[in-house]
C-alpha cells in the first residue's frame, strides 16, 4: 500500500513537471490520487524529507525540480505568484530585490522581499529567506506595479518609482541611510518622474521629503519636480529629519550640518555612497 502510494505520488509529480508546473495545492494531489488527506499527508512528508518538495504555507506545495534539490528549494520567483493568489493577496516584490532587477546591483540582497496587504510570517525556503512587509493600501499603489517574466510565469514587482518611496518607507529592510543612497544613485534615471508624483500622493510626506532631497542631492534634479508640487499641494510641509534612527540615538545625533529649505529636510549626516 505504502509503496503503491509513493509510485502514485511520483507519477502526480512527474506529471506536473511534464505540464510545465511546479505548484499544488493538497486537495488537488488528494483528488488527482484519489488518497485521504492522511495518506496524502503521508507521502508529502516522504518528499520533504528526501528535499524533493517544499511546504511554505499549510495546503499548498512547490515541487523541487532535479537540479535545485541540492537547494532543497526552487528561486521563490518561480513560485511567488502562486503562492499569493492561494492566499488571496495583492503583492509585489519590493524594496532592495525590486531594485536589483531595476540594476541597482552594488550589494548582493539576501532577502527575497515582498510587499502584502496582509502579515505573513516569514518563511525559510532552502537557502532563501522569503520576508513580508505589510502594506494596508497595496490597491492604492498598482499603477507602479509592474508584471516581470519568470521561468514559469510572471511576478509582480514594483516599478523604480515605487520602488524608491518604499526604500524610505521601510528603513528597515533598506540596510540605512547609505545604502538607500547608493541604490538611489543607480535607480534615480529609471524613475518616471510623472508616476513618482502620482505615488507620492499615497504615502506619508516625509517620506516624499526625504527621497526628494536625496534624489536632488544625487544629481537626479528633475526627477522629483512634479513631485513637489504635489507635495505642497498638500499642504503646509512640516521639517523632518533625513534619517530618524540616528538623530533620535544620543550617542550618535550630531548637530545638523545643514537644512534643505526646498524638501524641508535636516541633515545630519551627509549619507555615504558605497564604491
Amino acid at each position: 500500500m505504502i509503496q503503491h502510494q509513493r509510485s502514485a505520488f511520483s507519477k502526480y509529480v512527474s506529471g506536473l513537471l511534464s505540464a510545465g508546473r511546479t505548484v499544488f495545492t493538497a486537495d488537488e494531489a488528494e483528488r488527482a490520487m484519489g488518497v485521504s488527506h492522511g495518506a496524502f499527508l503521508d507521502a508529502a512528508e516522504r518528499q520533504q524529507c528526501r528535499g524533493a518538495l517544499l511546504h511554505p504555507r499549510q495546503g499548498f506545495y512547490v515541487v523541487v525540480p532535479p537540479q535545485y534539490v541540492a537547494w532543497r528549494a526552487p528561486p521563490p520567483a518561480s513560485y511567488i505568484d502562486a503562492l499569493m493568489r492561494y492566499e488571496g493577496q495583492t503583492y509585489y516584490l519590493g524594496l532592495l530585490k525590486a531594485a536589483e532587477l531595476h540594476g541597482a546591483t552594488h550589494q548582493a540582497v539576501m532577502e527575497f522581499q515582498v510587499v502584502a496587504g496582509k502579515r505573513f510570517p516569514r518563511i525559510r525556503a532552502g537557502r532563501s529567506l522569503i520576508v513580508f512587509y505589510f502594506r494596508r493600501d497595496v490597491e492604492a499603489v498598482l499603477a507602479g506595479i509592474e508584471e516581470h517574466k519568470t521561468d514559469t510565469g510572471t511576478m509582480r514587482v514594483s516599478s523604480p518609482a515605487l520602488t524608491s518611496l518604499d526604500l524610505l518607507r521601510y528603513p528597515q529592510a533598506s540596510g540605512g541611510i547609505d545604502n538607500v543612497a547608493t541604490v538611489l544613485s543607480d535607480l534615480g534615471p529609471k524613475i518616471d518622474p510623472a508616476q513618482l508624483a502620482a505615488l507620492s500622493t499615497r504615502v506619508e510626506r516625509p517620506v516624499v521629503q526625504r527621497l526628494g532631497h536625496l534624489l536632488e542631492q544625487l544629481g537626479h534634479d528633475t526627477v522629483p519636480e512634479a513631485m513637489l508640487e504635489a507635495l505642497r499641494a498638500r499642504g503646509p510641509v512640516p521639517w523632518t529629519e533625513l534619517d530618524r534612527q540616528e538623530a533620535g540615538d544620543p550617542d550618535f545625533a550630531l548637530e545638523p550640518q545643514r537644512r534643505d529649505p526646498r524638501w524641508r529636510v535636516v541633515v545630519r549626516r551627509a549619507p555615504e555612497l558605497d564604491a
